[in-house]
């Protein structure tokens, strides 16, 4: 591990946001693979998937972001140390609503005329890739941040904690890029393109990750209200979206066991390496 902390912190931190951010992609890419082995995926396999990446994201907003936000004001704003946290996370949680409303997209489980944002004519498929594209800007945005974090040397942010991050979330996006090839495969997409799509939805992340990184090493003061907005963005966008993906069939049950599973995951991450 010491070797690993050591080659990003000698790449620097916006390298480092960039790699990490690639290889959650690349997760994204080998769970969309799927579809070249499967046309199908039981809902009783899919909800608890979908729960267990929505247990990495809460566990992942307050261990790896909220928490480091609130402990960091407290030694930067003294006298108003709730005030950066409490800021940053209603803003993220803000900025995801307000593109949830503008944009044009549909959830994994939902129908068509169950689309959100602006009225379109999009097809299906396009509605399907834009929803999980705005599920993973706050993932890539949060890996970003925290490696700047690290690389200004934030006494509560480390290099490892950023690489336990990028590794829960590379974990969780392995179900992501199923549940997003899966139904496009389901619906009569080739598996050519039904993979193309899947792995197409975490390209922002790099992009994510890479402005989040340069946010905080060129406007440090901004630090923990730029970590919890990147928390308050994930919260949003598990109680908006990856929650009611997962309570719609009759494996609710399932769903719950599986959230608390990637809190249990995350949290482990976090705490080991962090």
């Amino acid at each position: 591990m010491e070797a690993i902390e050591k080659f990003f912190i000698e790449i620097g931190p916006v390298w480092a946001a960039l790699l990490a951010t690639v290889f959650t992609w690349i997760v994204t890419a080998l769970g969309a693979s799927l579809v070249f082995f499967f046309k199908t995926l039981s809902r009783g396999v899919l909800d608890p998937m979908l729960g267990f990446t929505g247990g990495v994201m809460v566990a992942a907003s307050f261990w790896s972001l909220l928490n480091p936000a609130i402990e960091m004001s407290e030694k930067m704003y003294p006298a108003f140390s709730w005030m950066p946290a409490a800021t940053g996370f209603l803003l993220g949680a803000l900025f995801i609503f307000v593109l949830d409303k503008l944009t044009p997209h549909l959830h994994i489980n939902f129908g068509l005329e169950e689309s959100e944002g602006l009225k379109t004519k999009l097809h299906k498929t396009t509605l399907l890739i834009l929803a999980i594209t705005l599920h993973n800007i706050p993932e890539g945005l949060a890996v970003g941040v925290l490696f700047g974090a690290a690389a200004i040397g934030m006494e509560d942010a480390s290099v490892s904690g950023a690489i336990a991050l990028a590794l829960g979330i590379g974990i969780q996006n392995f179900p992501e890029g199923i549940a997003v090839a899966m139904p496009l495969r389901r619906n009569g997409v080739s598996r050519r393109r039904s993979f193309w799509y899947g792995q197409l939805s975490a390209i922002v992340e790099p992009v994510a990750g890479i402005i989040g990184a340069i946010a905080v090493i060129y406007m440090q003061p901004v630090l923990p209200f730029a970590l919890a907005f990147a928390a308050g963005a994930m919260i949003f966008v598990v109680v908006e979206e990856v929650i009611p993906e997962t309570q719609r069939d009759k494996f609710t049950d399932r769903s719950v066991l599986g959230f608390i599973g990637g809190f249990l995951v995350m949290m482990i991450l976090d705490v080991s390496l962090g």
